[in-house]
């Protein structure tokens, strides 16, 4: 049997990854961190580690288990860090990894503009629902 060889060429590349395919893996990451949960979650770990209800008592609103969907998804993609602590009773400890860090940047900017420009959108909001 013979071997295949493949060609990518960078238009390739940038196809197979476009957020705009229904197929691409790039949609779950948007998926994950456009979440309002791990949005809100990446930000309070950005300021250092925290236990499960530490988290809790931070994120309003957050029920027990969307906090823990999300952290769980968050460790499965590499962005957080479980580490559970030997002791009586048990200690559970939650970071961002180093590339949970990388979000903190993006995720201010988000946050910043939605402060900055949430008067704007109330007022569009009202007039909207007037009509």
């Amino acid at each position: 049997m013979g071997s295949r060889h493949f060609v990518v060429t960078t238009s390739d590349v940038a196809y197979a990854a476009s957020p705009y395919r229904a197929d691409c893996p790039t949609r779950r990451i948007l998926d994950r961190i456009g979440d309002r949960w791990t949005v809100l979650v990446v930000g309070i770990l950005g300021e250092g580690d925290a236990r499960f209800s530490q988290l809790r008592r931070r994120v309003e609103g957050v029920s027990q288990k969307m906090l823990t969907q999300t952290l769980r998804g968050l460790e499965r993609d590499g962005l957080v860090r479980r580490t559970v602590y030997p002791e009586v009773p048990v200690r559970v400890e939650y970071a961002l990894t180093d590339s949970g860090r990388t979000l903190l940047e993006p995720l201010r900017a988000l946050r910043e503009w939605s402060i900055e420009h949430l008067g704007d959108v109330s007022a569009s909001q009202e007039a909207y629902d007037r009509m």
